[in-house]
């Protein structure tokens, strides 16, 4: 599953540079699939079928507060043995996302799409 940060953000952005793939941003932040990644040109994101820009902008998932962006969350895995947003947060809003379930294999397969 990815994690999601909730209402509760307190807006310190401790999470955001902890993201190994730089999958969070600053609410009302237009995001890339490129940001942080090896991902470069006209891709097939995971699990879509639909091809994108790596290097067009996308539209922020919140205007409020820091979020993360789901296709580029791998939870850390490959990376640390737990999610660093979630280590790091203050107030414990980063959390499990019930809409997005993924298997420990997804998040790898996902984390070795991104970083080539």
């Amino acid at each position: 599953m990815a994690i999601m940060i909730t209402d509760e953000c307190i807006n310190c952005g401790a999470c955001e540079p902890e993201c190994p793939n730089h999958a969070i941003y600053e609410g009302g932040a237009e995001w890339k699939y490129s940001d942080g990644t090896g991902l470069r040109g006209i891709i097939n994101p995971l699990n879509q079928s639909i091809e994108v820009d790596s290097d067009g902008n996308n539209t922020p998932v919140s205007m409020d507060v820091y979020y993360i962006v789901t296709d580029k969350c791998t939870e850390c895995v490959g990376f640390h043995d737990e999610p660093q947003c979630a280590a790091v947060c203050p107030v414990d809003c980063c959390v499990d996302d019930p809409d997005h379930r993924e298997s420990k294999e997804q998040l790898l397969a996902k984390k070795e799409f991104m970083h080539l």
